[in-house]
């Protein structure tokens, strides 16, 4: 059986190799191993224009919409906190056009960390663009701390990894208003979503953690089986 073709985001940032300091096509090599290891056949997305979604995604048969810097304020109208790094915007129209393409064709998504916002924020629904503040506390931001959540059984993500995860998640934005047609499938313990599922939709699951860094890759073997 072929691989399925699989399109994971990328970014541009400067990179060196040998003398030369040039900008540069960048991912993480997580991803693309974590499909590999599923059965897929990874290939990366430069964000060169939003008007390059439509013929990605007729050349793919599933998208990873991957993490990275927060998703800018004003992709869902609302104020840049001045504490969040600065948005990377050409990323964000891109990836938002792709999340849009990939909707409609019904290609399979896993949505990761930036990519669950991007999911979100692609249907119509908005972030907390600074969450210890809302919180009062930074525990969703330190880097080290793992913590429970709890998994809708029901949902392609429970199906997939069972009804409790051990995750660890540092992230400074979080889903606020849920877009349309994407129900909460996953909860920290206070409540602050970390896995959203799109209904209707052959495979669409976004989730706050980074399932490609760990040894457990039942979530991209579920993402690379639909994609099948």
């Amino acid at each position: 059986m072929s691989r399925p073709l699989i399109g994971i985001t990328a970014y541009f940032e400067a990179a060196r190799w040998g003398d030369w300091v040039r900008e540069a096509v960048l991912s993480p090599p997580s991803y693309a191993k974590a499909v590999g290891r599923a059965g897929g056949a990874p290939v990366m997305l430069p964000p060169l224009t939003p008007h390059t979604a439509e013929d990605y995604v007729r050349g793919l048969r599933g998208l990873v919409l991957a993490g990275g810097v927060e998703v800018g304020a004003a992709a869902y109208n609302a104020e840049q906190d001045r504490r969040a790094p600065e948005p990377q915007e050409h990323r964000d129209r891109c990836e938002l056009a792709l999340a849009r393409a990939a909707v409609r064709a019904d290609i399979p998504i896993l949505a990761i960390a930036r990519g669950m916002h991007v999911l979100n924020v692609a249907q119509g629904g908005t972030l907390i663009p600074w969450l210890p503040e809302v919180l009062d506390s930074d525990r969703h931001t330190d880097a080290g701390g793992a913590h429970t959540i709890q998994v809708s059984v029901t949902s392609k993500l429970g199906k997939a990894i069972g009804d409790r995860a051990e995750v660890t998640a540092p992230h400074h934005q979080s889903v606020h208003r849920l877009g349309t047609g994407l129900l909460a499938v996953a909860w920290a313990e206070d409540q602050i979503v970390e896995g959203i599922e799109l209904q209707g939709h052959r495979f669409g699951v976004g989730v706050q953690w980074h399932p490609e860094r760990g040894e457990d890759n039942r979530l991209f073997d579920a993402f690379i089986e639909a994609a099948r």
